[in-house]
Order: C-alpha cells, then sequence, then structure tokens
C-alpha cells in the first residue's frame, strides 16, 4: 500500500553534513507519522527522528541539536538534515512510516541508505 524510498547517502568526513530525503507513494492518506531509523554493524536499529502528521517532532538524545527532521507535505517526502556528523553516526538510515489502522498500526520501511563518515 505504502512505498518509501530513500535517498541521500554517502561517505562524508567528520564535521561534515548530509541530507537524507525519502519520498511516499502509494495509499499514503493514513499516514500518522514518518521517521528516521538508523543501523550500525553488530547493533540493533535504533531511533533518529520521528515527525507526526502535525509536526510534532522527537530527536534520539545522541542527534539533538545535530539532526533536523522536516517533511514537505505536497511532496509527500521527509527529510533528515544532518549536521555535525561524527564516526558514530556511521550506519545504514532507514525510513518508516506508520499507519493507524482498526487493529492498531501498520509500519512501511524502505530500503535503507547507508551513511558513512570518516575521522
Amino acid at each position: 500500500q505504502v512505498q518509501l524510498v530513500e535517498s541521500g547517502g554517502g561517505l562524508v568526513q567528520a564535521r561534515g553534513s548530509l541530507r537524507l530525503s525519502c519520498a511516499a507513494s502509494g495509499s499514503i492518506f493514513s499516514i500518522n507519522a514518518m521517521g528516521w531509523y538508523r543501523q550500525a554493524p553488530g547493533k540493533q536499529r535504533e531511533l533518529v527522528a520521528t515527525i507526526t502528521s502535525g509536526g510534532s517532532t522527537n530527536y534520539a538524545d545522541s542527534v539533538k541539536g545535530r539532526f533536523t527532521i522536516s517533511r514537505d507535505n505536497a511532496k509527500n517526502t521527509v527529510y533528515l538534515q544532518m549536521n555535525s556528523l561524527k564516526p558514530e553516526d556511521t550506519a545504514v538510515y532507514y525510513c518508516n512510516a506508520r499507519m493507524g489502522n482498526l487493529l492498531g498500526f501498520d509500519d512501511y520501511w524502505g530500503q535503507g541508505t547507508q551513511v558513512t563518515v570518516s575521522s
């Protein structure tokens, strides 16, 4: 019902910046929130940032003050602006969309985009 495609990953030096994009398509009318998660080798997937349909945002403590999540409703796209990048930010970043239904909610995931920060 919903397809998510991430883009914008790559290799960047520490202290540098990168912007990720996630374009949603399909049956997106009931999306309640979208977010970014990341997973580094040998670690569990963790929440990075979320944004609700009303525009409320939430960030992991590790990225507060450095990352900004935003949305463009006209383009059905969510962004993650990453500044002051650190080597520990290296991970595969995944886009998430949450849709409510009669039994709770459904989660949809993109394929992921690699972010590598060199020291």
